[in-house]
């Protein structure tokens, strides 16, 4: 099971440590973890990306409204927000395949952020899912490096 959580807390120096800190003390695993300023400078949004069993996510859910920092959980089902990441990933390409690595960032959405005589270096922002569809589309190409952001949520109410 998937827990995605949106976890509002006090902007301060030590926060993201005593979060990270609750998960690994629990044996909870974190599959992506994303943290920036709201519209309040005093308040940071995070989201948790988790799995396990419901219990464990219900347990998530529990230890985390219990921190001092934490001024608001809430629980997302996928279906119910949206889902975005960021990707950049280092492409390899040749002369025969380069047009269709071209065409294929054209079809997906993935804009080419800078062209080497060997490799390109793609950008694409989309849901967690089609990033890892691109991954696997482009993976005969040869990777040669990706860096993924956290996975960010919000309420499609």
């Amino acid at each position: 099971m998937k827990g995605i959580f949106s976890v509002l807390v006090e902007n301060q120096d030590g926060v993201l440590s005593q979060i990270s800190g609750l998960f690994a003390r629990r044996g909870f695993n974190i599959d992506s973890l994303a943290v920036g300023e709201t519209e309040r400078h005093d308040i940071s949004s995070m989201t948790i990306v988790s799995t396990g069993s419901q219990r464990i996510v219900e347990q998530i859910e529990k230890q985390l409204n219990k921190k001092p920092d934490v001024i608001k959980v809430r629980r997302f089902e996928e279906n119910k927000c949206v889902l975005m990441e960021m990707m950049l990933i280092k492409v390899a390409y040749n002369a025969s395949n380069r047009s269709s690595l071209i065409e294929l960032c054209s079809v997906m959405n993935a804009k080419i952020k800078h062209v080497s005589a060997k490799n390109f270096v793609i950008e694409i922002h989309d849901s967690p899912d089609v990033i890892s569809n691109f991954i696997e589309l482009v993976r005969s190409y040869g990777i040669l490096e990706i860096q993924r952001t956290g996975t960010i949520c919000m309420s499609k109410d």
